[in-house]
């Protein structure tokens, strides 16, 4: 299932996107992502889709973007909207990177990845950030795999553990500023926000 991710997003590019485009429930941790990066920070946003509206309110921030998707069909959407931003169409577990960021974003897109892989990734994240850098994400509130429905298809999420996330936090320099299970505000997720180490 998790392999499915991709093709997933691709079958359902645009119907996907009017979703996106009429729905903000991550503002307010945005916010909160935002408000330390200094002016015109260098962002990521892995699992950025069509760009809307997340990486939009990004760019109207102020902001510089690298964004990633699997799906051509939503970083081609991305392209289109913001063409003086970097839109890098790859699995967010096979992408490299030329230079840091001060703030790395993966909302709604690290939970389709298996555990080991979500493990993994917070390492490679972690490496990205500079120094202050802040990450923002979401998980399940609890160890799990399951599948849930999204469009009439069967779509995979998993999620560590609390203890072992902060675990991984301990060991990649990553400091925990707020973590909220099953956050009303945003639709049921559980959310996390870090900075790295100075």
């Amino acid at each position: 299932m998790p392999d499915r991710i991709a093709e997933h997003y691709e079958r359902h590019a645009q119907r996907f996107d009017r979703a996106r485009r009429r729905a903000f429930p991550e503002r307010e941790w945005l916010d909160r992502f935002l408000l330390p990066l200094p002016r015109h920070a260098h962002v990521l946003d892995l699992g950025c889709g069509a760009g809307e509206p997340v990486a939009r309110y990004m760019i109207d921030a102020g902001h510089q973007l690298t964004g990633v998707d699997v799906s051509e069909r939503m970083i081609a959407l991305a392209r289109t909207r913001f063409p003086r931003h970097r839109w890098l169409r790859t699995d967010m577990r096979a992408a490299t990177m030329d230079r840091g960021f001060d703030g790395v974003l993966a909302w709604d897109s690290l939970f389709h990845l298996p555990p080991n892989d979500q493990a993994a990734m917070i390492t490679r994240i972690a490496g990205w950030l500079e120094p202050g850098g802040v990450f923002l994400f979401n998980s399940g509130p609890a160890r799990s795999e399951c599948i849930g429905s999204q469009f009439g298809d069967a779509l995979y999420h998993a999620s560590l553990a609390p203890e072992e996330y902060r675990a991984l936090f301990d060991e990649t320099g990553l400091l925990e500023i707020a973590y909220a299970p099953e956050d009303e505000a945003s639709g049921g997720r559980s959310v996390w926000l870090t900075r790295k180490e100075r």
